[in-house]
């Protein structure tokens, strides 16, 4: 994960300070990018744990359409418990809009809500049946439920792109805490590549991450120059059951050979 440690230098070294909604403040640039080739390893950092777990409890809840923190509390994470309101709900978040994305009809001059659009069902239908398409795109950012969101989505809509028997995800992140998010994001689209890629017939390739703010909270810092002292060591592998992508649970998916270094805190800024 030399590419992450990279970022985190890049940033430091050529990022400008900003504030930010939280008021904690960040050093800030605006349109970077990283590269991981899944064929490598799974991209899970090693300079410091990460949890795993968390990363599929997540997906898989975004996967089902879920916006409560109180769905199936077997699979419960508490990434969003801070945002969530009394009843744990959250709002049309990333899971509403992948799988349930409203479609309206005007009668009258009125609007009227006319059924959902299964996102995630249908690009994995048209990466097998159009892979060439150039529009292989799910989208969280839907401009009419934001206000009724906790939080609007920062990985805000991802890509795919199949070519020679390869599948390849591109992630636009308009927001990205490098110190917290970002690992999680890393681990997390490479899953969601990895068991669509399968359900499809292909191999998992590139993972593109791009930024539009990418930032370091200033309370960050320590914990981050921490890390850059420490050496990245080999990936790890993940497997996952030969299930359709919708039916995965939890225990079906494995991961192998994971070597980290020691777990490093770094307070969320809400």
């Amino acid at each position: 994960m030399k590419q992450y440690l990279d970022l985190v230098r890049h940033v430091l070294e050529n990022g400008e300070r900003k504030c930010d909604r939280t008021g904690t403040g960040t050093i800030s640039m605006f349109g970077l990018q990283t590269k991981y080739d899944l064929r490598q390893g799974f991209p899970l950092l090693t300079t410091k744990k990460v949890n795993f777990p968390a990363v599929v409890r997540e997906l898989l809840w975004f996967l089902r359409g879920s916006t409560n923190i109180n769905d199936d509390l077997t699979q419960h994470t508490a990434i969003w418990d801070a945002w969530a309101r009394e009843d744990g709900e959250l709002g049309p978040i990333y899971g509403y809009q992948w799988r349930s994305w409203p479609v309206y009809k005007e009668v009258d001059g009125n609007l009227y809500e006319k059924g959902y659009i299964d996102q995630i069902g249908n690009v994995i239908q048209q990466i097998k049946t159009n892979p060439d398409s150039r529009r292989l795109i799910v989208t969280a950012w839907n401009v009419s439920d934001l206000d009724k969101m906790a939080l609007p989505p920062c990985h805000m809509m991802f890509q795919f792109y199949v070519c020679n028997g390869r599948l390849d995800i591109q992630l636009y992140q308009r927001s990205a805490d490098i110190a917290v998010g970002v690992p999680f994001n890393i681990a997390s689209y490479a899953l969601l590549n990895i068991m669509i890629a399968q359900e499809c017939g292909l191999e998992p390739g590139i993972l593109t991450h791009t930024f539009g703010d990418a930032h370091i909270y200033l309370d960050h810092l320590d914990g981050l120059n921490q890390q850059l002292k420490r050496a990245p060591g080999p990936l790890p592998r993940v497997e996952v059951a030969k299930k359709p992508v919708l039916s995965v649970g939890f225990d079906d998916i494995k991961l192998f050979d994971y070597v980290h270094q020691g777990f490093i805190k770094f307070p969320v800024a809400v």
